[in-house]
């Protein structure tokens, strides 16, 4: 007997019985983007590997042991996308996006990444976010996290918190860095080996540290915000108040500093702590050089992405209950007639029917095996056509979860599933 293959370590398949709760945020995702004006925009899969290296950072984690990076039979390195803000930034670039214009895009996809695979940490793993393009402002800084808070809100999401920090404009953010990187050398026999590694080449990481022996030295490490230049203070401070405006609570973290080599000023998380480590579902902030830094006119940029996983473990978490994709009907044929009839009146149900979910029995089989599946799939009703109900123009219609059974004519089973799925929609 052959060997069964394996899916790939954390690379997972995404089931039927999963998947109506991942059409449910994904559909819930891009209707609330769409409200607000933003677009779509997809991206391939795989890049030139330059790509991730220039944008990212060389020395940054994602690039130095995450990416799955290969060469091609042309001999060109590329690389399975590990996030998705270089390539929509290299897609505006290139097709004449962003030059002088204002742009707002959303994304849904794949990225991949050669993590330790754990609970809603995966090497294939998803993610939808949010790109803007030419608006500098704080106002914007504002809206997108309004989107991702009225998400929350959407979705039933309890317990989670804004962090927010400003890393200032990249001069400000290199005075910083020498005063930081002085600190760390005066105590540099309690850092571990790699903050060691990060101090000289990308200090600000090292405040990002999960090692709690570090915890206390990351704390009385000078602050960046104490060292902003005058404008980002402005447009931090500024920030600050649309969002009490908006009445969006958010707390001031110091120590957020995001994982990415291009931010700048602005950056935020969307944290709970009913995950574990793995508490951070949605992060991101501004980027105002990588346009720039990528081959492209100076040009501002922001976004964020939120990790579809961690937002399904967190909805499980919770207990939110997920609307369900089962069908409102389940038709059963039973003789020669009714066989010949069953089709085409599902065809007919589902032409008068906007919306109708309606699943036909095939492969003759007993009633008694027809209604055992009708049950399986969780549908509401049992649509019995009979040779019987064929002689007498009728459809029997029998309620799953208690009631009684009643005979309809095409019409009022029509009026009937009608009324049904507009009650779901309205519901919904």
């Amino acid at each position: 007997m052959a060997k069964i293959i394996q899916s790939i370590r954390g690379m997972h398949d995404i089931l039927p019985d999963q998947s109506a709760a991942w059409q449910y945020l994904e559909g819930t995702i891009r209707t609330l983007f769409t409200q607000y004006g933003y677009r779509e925009l997809r991206t391939p899969v795989l890049e030139s590997t330059e790509l991730f290296c220039r944008s990212i950072g060389e020395v940054t984690d994602i690039v130095e042991k995450e990416m799955y990076t290969f060469e091609d039979r042309n001999g060109d390195s590329l690389t399975l996308r590990p996030e998705c803000t270089a390539s929509c930034v290299r897609a505006g670039i290139q097709n004449g996006l962003l030059y002088n214009q204002q742009q707002r895009i959303w994304y849904i996809g794949p990225m991949f990444r050669h993590e330790r695979p754990q609970k809603g940490r995966y090497r294939q793993f998803y993610q939808a976010g949010i790109e803007t393009y030419g608006i500098p402002g704080p106002d914007i800084d504002a809206e997108v996290v309004a989107i991702s808070a009225r998400l929350w809100r959407l979705l039933g999401l309890r317990n989670v918190e804004l962090q927010i920090n400003s890393l200032g404009s990249s001069e400000a953010r290199a005075a910083y860095r020498d005063i930081l990187v002085a600190y760390l050398t005066e105590h540099e026999a309690q850092l571990d080996e790699d903050s060691k590694r990060r101090m000289l080449s990308n200090p600000l990481r090292v405040l990002d540290s999960k090692n709690p022996d570090l915890a206390e030295l990351i704390e009385a490490a000078p602050k960046l915000l104490d060292h902003l230049d005058d404008e980002s203070k402005q447009h931090f401070e500024r920030f600050q108040q649309l969002l009490t405006d908006m009445g969006i609570p958010f707390v001031v973290n110091t120590r957020l500093v995001r994982g990415l080599d291009y931010y700048s000023r602005t950056v935020f998380e969307w944290v709970t702590t009913e995950l574990g480590t793995q508490g951070t579902i949605c992060a991101g902030g501004r980027y105002d050089g990588l346009v720039e830094q990528l081959g492209g006119k100076p040009t501002a940029g922001l976004g964020f992405a939120m990790g579809l996983e961690r937002i399904l473990l967190l909805l499980e978490e919770q207990s939110i209950e997920i609307p369900s994709l089962a069908p409102h009907a389940y038709l059963l044929m039973q003789g020669d007639a009714a066989e010949r009839e069953g089709l085409k009146l599902a065809e007919t149900l589902r032409d008068n029917v906007s919306g109708l979910r309606i699943m036909s029995n095939c492969a003759s089989a007993s009633f008694k095996s027809q209604m055992k599946r009708a049950d399986k799939s969780g549908a509401q009703y049992a649509i019995i056509l009979g040779d019987n109900e064929i002689n007498e123009g009728v459809v029997s219609l029998k309620p799953l979860n208690g009631g009684e059974q009643q005979q309809l004519s095409q019409d009022a089973l029509i009026e009937h599933l009608t009324h049904i799925v507009s009650t779901e929609n309205n519901n919904g």
